[in-house]
């Protein structure tokens, strides 16, 4: 049987569907799904194929629901089936098919719920790509948990996945940090100007003003000495430096940024440079591609919402026709000075990656950029012929609470709390897994008490407690010696009829659906889905554990049963494997005892 129940069970329903009906569309047999059942009294999986089956069958639901229960009562490991709701057949399963789950689980370790459903198709994941403009603060660090964490379920679930990071090193706001850090630099040379006398001679004012650029500016004196500075009272002009600088300080923050996500515990197999990407001509390539296909024109485009008339300039624009793909307008793709348009360039990196090989392109992004989500998409379906289809995850802002205060950022004033901050304060793992506690385009408050308490209601705790009292179980039964060995390879092999209980099933039941989770949230990219899991599997083990509390016949070790005992053993092994499957998909380590 395979290690997937629900997988295993839906190939039988397929079977049984194609007894009754053998000429299904293959789009209707697509959509026939096998769930584990919302209320464990009326079975443990539900199957919805009587009602995709009826309209195709021209006949009523309960009627095929009815005929695949009969069918499906025969099957191998299958107690009961049972028509239930409007064209929904319940299956209740034998004891010993959910006990099964035990063993397949200790043998496969962590690898449990590994699936090839990917089929090795090369997935794009870019996340964070934040402009390298100062240190990783804390409005970063959901965007990068979450693209991690979706990078690895993917990678899971049997799909090539390359993990990227954008870096944003061409635009005005790179000219203003470089701006910056030469104020900095002319600091650290003893400069008699004042911030504002210096500020006054920038294109927009010194517009990053933190302490991270100090040690950047004394750098850029330990490499180039003066020969950057011109005199006090006149700075050499911008062309005689600005490359220079801005190309110093952005390997400076860069190097920043990968220490801060390396502490984090993020990967990244690919940075890409914008900068790059402009010289290697691949965004003059996009348009010229666009421009091709008719799909480019010089026009007016109408004010934007908001804008009165009086205070928009119309004026001709290389337009493109996102209204084509599905877009609300068409968009521009240069500038009034004759510049690209970040969504210009944004459309040559896309088609960059498509290059590069990748057929699913998955991007996470701030919600505050929920805006250009149908542009792209427009402009991906354009550039690719609709080939390589662009998903977007939008990600909600954090708010760090302290005292029940809301911690305040500003990045630009150097005010803000860095996600370095965060991390030195609670720790990476209570970091990546708070963020995985809201679907990603939910609001989140990121308490720092709370996080931190050793308490029911924190997620983090109550889930690294389950496994830390399944390692506790394991380690007792070992020292007290008379129960046999405690590693997988020997639990796999024990008996296990006498877990009977009701607490027991419960959570056999829980493991169970572990496979299913992994494809389910790794097809609907939303991995916090995994830390909603552990946290109910922690909560069915703590349940077992309380029972045996007051029910001395449901304790872990029991001299006088040592059968019993090694069987629980086995459960708690396998509970305490599934955790830290799931806690590697996370990025989170497992903890061996709590102090």
């Amino acid at each position: 049987m395979s290690e997937c129940l629900f997988q295993h069970y839906r190939h039988q329903v397929l079977a049984a569907v194609h007894t009754l009906l053998p000429d299904v569309p293959e789009e209707t047999l697509a959509r026939i799904e096998v769930t584990p059942t919302r209320d464990p009294s009326h079975g443990d999986m539900a199957t919805n194929a009587a009602l995709l089956l009826a309209k195709t069958a021209r006949r009523k639901p309960a009627d095929i629901a009815g005929e695949l229960a009969a069918l499906l009562e025969k099957t191998e490991g299958v107690a009961s089936a049972a028509s239930a709701g409007p064209g929904f057949v319940n299956l209740t399963l034998k004891p010993d098919t959910l006990r099964h789950i035990l063993p397949v689980i200790l043998k496969a370790g962590e690898a449990y719920g590994d699936a090839q459903t990917g089929n090795g198709v090369k997935v794009n994941v870019e996340y964070v790509s934040a402009n390298p403009t100062g240190p990783m603060h804390v409005g970063h660090c959901r965007g990068a948990v979450v693209g991690d964490v979706t990078a690895s379920l993917l990678a899971k679930t049997g799909f090539d996945v390359t993990r990227e990071f954008y870096i944003n090193d061409a635009g005005t706001q790179v000219r203003a940090l470089a701006w910056a850090a030469y104020w900095r630099y002319l600091q650290a040379l003893g400069t008699k100007l004042t911030e504002d006398e210096f500020a006054a001679l920038t294109p927009n004012g010194l517009q990053y003003k933190g302490d991270y650029l100090i040690p950047v500016g004394e750098d850029l004196v330990g490499q180039y000495g003066r020969t950057l500075a011109g005199d006090d009272a006149a700075p050499l002009p911008e062309s005689e430096w600005l490359g220079t600088v801005r190309n110093f300080t952005v390997a400076h923050m860069l190097v920043a940024i990968k220490e801060d996500m390396h502490a984090l515990g993020v990967k990244h197999d690919v940075f890409t440079s914008e900068a790059q990407v402009l010289r290697d001509g691949a965004v003059d390539a996009a348009i010229a591609h666009l421009e091709k296909e008719g799909l480019l024109y010089e026009g007016v485009l109408e004010p934007p919402k908001g804008k009165l008339p009086d205070d928009w300039e119309e004026r001709e624009q290389l337009l493109f026709r996102a209204t084509d793909f599905g877009d609300d307008v068409d968009r521009p793709l240069k500038k009034s000075d004759g510049t690209n348009t970040y969504f210009a360039n944004d459309i040559g990196y896309h088609a960059d990656k498509v290059a590069r090989g990748a057929q699913v392109m998955i991007d996470i992004w701030g919600a505050d950029h929920g805006g250009y989500v149908k542009r792209m998409k427009a402009a991906v379906k354009a550039v690719t012929g609709g080939s390589t289809p662009l998903e977007v995850v939008l990600c909600q802002i954090v708010h760090i609470l302290r005292n029940g205060e809301p911690v305040r950022m500003s990045k630009r004033a150097g005010t803000f709390v860095t996600l370095r901050d965060l991390i030195d304060e609670v720790g990476k793992d209570v970091v990546r897994f708070t963020m995985l506690t809201r679907k990603s385009d939910a609001q989140m408050e990121f308490d720092l008490d709370h996080v931190v308490a050793k308490q029911r209601d924190n997620p983090v705790f109550y889930v690294q407690y389950a496994h830390a009292r399944c390692r506790s179980v394991l380690r007792a039964a070992t020292e007290e010696g008379s129960y046999g060995a405690t590693d997988a390879e020997v639990l796999a092999a024990v008996p296990l009829d006498t877990l009977s209980a009701d607490v027991e099933m419960a959570l056999i039941r829980r493991l169970a659906e572990w496979p299913r989770l992994v494809e389910a949230a790794a097809q609907a990219r939303e991995p916090h889905r995994v830390a909603f899991y552990l946290t109910d599997l922690a909560g069915d083990f703590h349940s077992l554990w309380n029972h045996g509390r007051d029910d001395a016949a449901l304790r872990f070790l029991q001299p006088e049963a040592p059968e019993a005992t090694r069987a629980r053993l086995a459960l708690v092994a396998a509970v305490a494997t599934v955790i830290r499957s799931g806690l590697a998909v996370m990025g989170v380590e497992p903890v061996e005892e709590m102090r």
